[in-house]
């Protein structure tokens, strides 16, 4: 029986990348998406135009019952689940800190921190075989603004990834008897369309000659180093960042 992964938030981008990586490496995927969904059909297509097994489930994860009918009907579709990746994430206009609303400051923390709560607190019922699961790999998508901290851009983005990295390591702990092993990926500057977001589209343009590569990443390389995490390869390295960063 396939091993079976949930993305959150994979209709685009990294999720996207790392859905189809995950599904030629013999993965069954869950596409999670939000509200993209031709863009998560697409992905499922192609992956089962390559012989690999998806299907897309529509749910909000900053919501509990959203990210409970996400991991049951995963379940059932394909009964079993051994690795999620906590991809699904915003961030909004760069701006200072004093400028911010609360609001702006809430929904930042809650896509990018309650929603992988969220998602873990439901991947450990499944995968924990304190439950009768087979255990599993649990993958959160940091960032390196978690340690450059973003000034007079994303301070709050920083901050909620900062949250990430001391999640990752505490469930690394927690969740070590339960065979399930937490790491994180912390992306650099990639071409995904989160730059947009924050009101800056070509921003990777800007600020590639302070990398020491001298360029951005793609989605396909930081889907790599999840996909890896995800997998048996990585089966003692648990509580660990791998940073895809171009040096920065």
């Amino acid at each position: 029986m396939s091993k079976v992964m949930i993305v959150t938030g994979a209709s685009r981008g990294i999720g996207a990348a790392t859905a189809k990586l995950a599904a030629s490496k013999g993965f069954a995927v869950c596409v999670n998406y939000k509200s993209h969904a031709k863009e998560a059909q697409a992905v499922v297509d192609e992956i089962q135009n390559n012989g690999g097994s998806a299907i897309a489930i529509k749910a909000d994860v900053t919501i509990a019952d959203e990210v409970n009918h996400l991991f049951t009907e995963t379940v059932k579709a394909f009964g079993r689940l051994d690795a999620l990746v906590n991809n699904a994430g915003i961030l909004e206009t760069q701006m200072r800190l004093e400028d911010m609303s609360s609001e702006r400051i809430q929904r930042i923390f809650n896509a990018n921190v309650f929603s992988t709560i969220h998602c873990i607190q439901a991947a450990i019922k499944f995968m924990s075989i304190r439950y009768k699961g087979f255990g599993g790999s649990i993958v959160n998508v940091s960032s390196v603004a978690s340690r450059l901290g973003s000034p007079n851009e994303y301070v709050d983005y920083a901050a909620s990834k900062g949250a990430i990295d001391t999640l990752t390591i505490g469930l690394a702990k927690e969740l070590a008897m339960d065979g399930i092993r937490v790491n994180a990926v912390r992306p650099g500057y990639i071409y995904t369309d989160i730059h947009a977001s924050g009101g800056e589209p070509n921003r990777i343009e800007r600020v590639k000659q302070f990398i020491p590569m001298q360029r951005g990443g793609t989605a396909a390389e930081v889907a790599s180093a999840i996909v890896w995490l995800a997998s048996d390869e990585s089966s003692y390295t648990s509580g660990s960042f791998i940073e895809v960063a171009g040096g920065n």
